[in-house]
């Protein structure tokens, strides 16, 4: 259950900035913690919010960042408040292009998206690639990025509209899971030869079938477990395609891990974020009160893009 309570003011410690909050982002992780199945590692916040956009107020032994910069920031909780201490090497400054309170979308997927799809699916520029949920903030991230990077991108959805969606953000082929079999949808889409990565937010069920959609060479990135835990599968289709199958999480990796992360992002996509040539999808806004409510649309289903939560 979410409630509304006072906390004092957090203080930075040695390496951390002290930020404002204008923005903080909604993920399925914070619906899973809220649920009791994905609790916050030792020492952060027990408050849900793995991201947020806003202003630096304080810092502590930080010299990359300044008092009134504008950065957005992966945090490994307490998100959801008026207030938020990030370690300076999780922060990036906001992109030009993108309106501040946006920029509160954009640290969890981003991140996510970077170090599953291009440093372990090792994604190239002419391949193919398959965006299982292509309208959730992961799916909507890979499918730009993906396409700015010079891929080929498929994706599944799960109605026409969304669908419609992943076209508009740069999918080649958008399947309707409901109402086609993504299998056949792909063979049919590449003369028989399948895609050279997969970014998997499904798990368990999709497993077997992710197999059969890649080509000689490709790799699975399995990065969520929303259709279980556990399956079977052929591993001679492995052996005989020469497969990779990996996966991964973030949020309880070193501030240096995902400081790496955060500069390979600087390097690479904060480009295309300043030109505008990608940008975070945002679904809804919600004050923070009713951060319950934004909890409920996402399970719905409904929410194409990313939901904000507004202090």
């Amino acid at each position: 259950m979410l409630r509304l309570a006072e906390r004092p003011v957090p203080r930075p410690s040695a390496g951390e900035v002290l930020v404002r909050v204008s923005a903080a982002g909604v993920n399925r992780p914070d619906i899973m913690q809220r649920q009791g199945k994905y609790p916050p590692p030792p020492g952060a916040s027990d408050i849900p919010g793995l991201e947020i956009a806003g202003e630096i107020v304080d810092a502590c032994d930080v010299s990359e960042f300044e008092i009134g910069q504008r950065v957005c920031a992966l945090v490994a909780g307490g998100g959801y408040a008026e207030y938020c201490v990030a370690p300076a090497l999780q922060c990036l400054r906001t992109p030009l292009a993108v309106p501040e309170r946006h920029a509160g979308a954009i640290p969890e997927t981003f991140f996510t998206v970077w170090t599953n799809l291009f440093d372990r699916g090792r994604l190239q520029p002419g391949e193919r690639v398959l965006v299982h949920g292509g309208t959730s903030g992961i799916g909507t991230t890979a499918i730009q990025l993906a396409r700015a990077f010079g891929s080929t991108v498929f994706a599944t959805a799960g109605s026409d509209e969304k669908c419609d969606a992943c076209r508009r953000l740069g999918a080649e082929r958008a399947i309707n899971y409901r109402a086609e079999d993504f299998v056949q949808a792909i063979k049919d889409a590449t003369n028989g030869e399948g895609v050279d990565v997969i970014l998997d937010i499904m798990g368990g069920e999709y497993l077997a079938r992710n197999l059969e959609c890649l080509r000689l060479h490709g790799r699975l990135v399995v990065i969520g477990l929303i259709g279980g835990a556990r399956a079977e599968m052929n591993l001679q289709t492995i052996l005989q395609k020469r497969l990779t199958v990996t996966g991964s999480t973030l949020r309880v990796r070193t501030p240096a891990e995902k400081g790496a992360i955060a500069r390979a992002l600087e390097a690479n996509v904060w480009p295309l974020l300043d030109r505008g040539e990608v940008r975070p999808i945002v679904h809804a806004e919600f004050p923070l009160e009713r951060a319950g409510d934004a909890h409920r649309e996402l399970e719905s289903g409904n929410v194409i893009g990313k939901l904000l939560l507004l202090p």
